[in-house]
C-alpha cells in the first residue's frame, strides 16, 4: 500500500487521485464535447519505459488529462475511444508530464495534479509573466531522466499554449542524451472548448481531436539538435513555414471552415 515511485509519491494515493479525476473529467471529452482519437494501437505497442511523447499545447491541464484517458483506455483494449470508463480503475501509474513549476504551485488543485504525475521544472525563458534568460537546472534534467527510467513522459516542447511558437532546444538535448522512443501527438479543439487553464468548459459541442503518430526514427548519434528540433516542429504540425504559403485572409477562411466542421450534434 505504501510503495512509492522515484519521486516519493505513494502509488496507492496516486492511483486514487487518477481514478477520482478520471471520473470527474470523463464527461468533458465524451458528453459535453467529443474526443476523436487516432492511433490507439501505437500506445499498445510501446515499451514500459523510456518513451517520450511530444505534443503541441492548447491548455494547461485539459490536454494532459485527455492523454491520461486515451493512454489508459488504449492499454485496456479500447480502439480509438474512451467509451466505458472502467479502464480508469487500473491506471498506468508511471505516466508523467513535464510542467512549469510555478504553474503546478499556483493553488491547491495544481498541487494535487502535480502529485498525480508532474515533473515540475523551472522555465528558463519565462517567469511570472516576464521574459527571462536563465540556465537550465541540472536537477530538472535529472528528474526528467528519472521519469523516463520509470515510465512514460509527456512534454510540450514549445513551452506555451500559443500556436506556432519555437520548439525549445531542451527537448532535443533530452532526446540526444537519453535516447527515448519519441512519439508525436497532435491535438486540436481543446483551445475552443476549454479556458486557457483547461479547468472550465468554455464552449460545448466542440469536436476535439488527438492523433497519435508512429514513433520518430531518430539518428541519436548523428542528427544535430537543430535537425531534431525542426523534425519535432513538423511532426506536431507547428512549423511556422506552413503559414507562409497562404495569405492571412485565406488562413482565416480555412480556420472558420475547420471550426464549422468541428461542431457536432448528438
Amino acid at each position: 500500500m505504501f510503495k512509492k515511485n522515484p519521486f516519493g509519491h505513494i502509488l496507492f494515493i496516486k492511483k486514487w487521485l487518477i481514478r477520482f479525476f478520471g471520473v470527474v473529467s470523463h464527461g468533458r471529452y465524451r458528453r459535453f464535447n467529443k474526443l476523436q482519437i487516432e492511433g490507439s494501437e501505437i500506445i499498445r505497442s510501446l515499451p514500459e519505459t523510456n518513451v517520450l511523447f511530444v505534443s503541441n499545447h492548447q491548455t494547461y491541464f485539459a490536454d494532459v488529462a485527455a492523454m491520461f484517458h486515451v493512454f489508459n483506455a488504449a492499454l485496456n483494449g479500447r480502439d480509438n475511444t474512451i467509451k466505458n470508463i472502467g479502464y480508469i480503475w487500473k491506471p498506468k501509474l508511471n505516466i508523467y508530464f513535464v510542467a512549469a513549476k510555478e504553474t503546478m504551485k499556483a493553488g491547491l488543485l495544481p498541487k494535487i495534479f502535480a502529485y498525480a504525475g508532474s515533473v515540475s521544472i523551472d522555465r528558463t525563458w519565462r517567469s511570472k509573466g516576464q521574459d527571462i534568460n536563465r540556465q537550465v537546472k541540472m536537477s530538472d534534467i535529472s528528474n526528467i531522466s528519472k521519469a523516463l527510467d520509470d515510465g512514460w513522459v509527456i512534454t510540450f516542447p514549445q513551452g506555451t499554449t500559443t500556436p506556432f511558437k519555437p520548439i525549445r532546444r531542451g527537448t532535443a538535448h533530452i532526446i540526444k542524451q537519453y535516447k527515448p522512443i519519441v512519439v508525436p501527438i497532435v491535438i486540436d479543439g481543446f483551445r475552443r472548448s476549454f479556458d486557457k487553464k483547461g479547468l472550465n468548459i468554455k464552449k460545448r459541442d466542440v469536436l476535439q481531436s488527438m492523433v497519435i503518430k508512429k514513433p520518430m526514427e531518430i539518428d541519436y548519434e548523428n542528427e544535430t539538435l537543430d535537425e531534431i528540433v525542426k523534425r519535432i516542429q513538423i511532426e506536431i504540425e507547428q512549423d511556422p513555414a506552413s503559414l507562409k504559403v497562404i495569405s492571412p485572409e485565406e488562413y482565416k477562411r480555412l480556420e472558420d471552415e475547420l471550426n464549422a466542421k468541428r461542431k457536432f450534434w448528438s
